[in-house]
């Protein structure tokens, strides 16, 4: 029988605020040695997730977009409004600054294949997991994935 998230997945994970400064999550990431934390609002619920993607922003720098000057009107070759997102994240100060606010998440009794395929599909490295309510009950790396497949299950 396949097995299912609940039965691989990391429980209690170490999970963040949006008021969580930036600097504290960073220093779990670096001491946990994990790469990424469920967001959740006071209820637990899942509203983000906070990646070492999402972080690199503060070091890479960003770039403005392309643009053109005619007759003293800018014209810009790419969408603006996203070097204002990455702006913003490269400045933020806490978690809900520069957290992804779109996370996807996958529930406990789900197949371990389904999770593979959702984290392939969508190019996901974790997926937080959650119960009817929206409230974190665990997290679903790829490792946890790799190391099921190792033990045969």
């Amino acid at each position: 029988m396949p097995k299912t998230v609940a039965e691989v997945m990391t429980h209690d994970p170490i999970v963040v605020n949006p008021d969580t400064p930036l600097e504290e999550a960073i220093k779990i990431l670096a001491e946990r040695r994990i790469s990424g934390l469920p967001v959740v609002d006071s209820a637990g619920k899942l509203v983000g997730i906070l990646s070492e993607g999402d972080l690199m922003w503060r070091e890479s720098g960003v770039t403005p977009p392309p643009y053109i000057m005619v007759l003293d009107s800018v014209i810009y070759l790419e969408n603006p409004a996203r070097y204002q997102r990455e702006l913003h994240k490269a400045l933020g100060q806490t978690v809900g600054e520069v957290m992804s606010d779109r996370p996807q998440s996958i529930k406990p009794e789900k197949s371990l294949q389904d999770a593979a395929k959702l984290m392939h599909d969508k190019g996901v490295h974790r997926l937080p997991v959650v119960d009817d309510t929206g409230k974190v009950t665990g997290v679903l790396t790829r490792g946890d994935v790799i190391r099921a497949m190792a033990k045969g299950e």
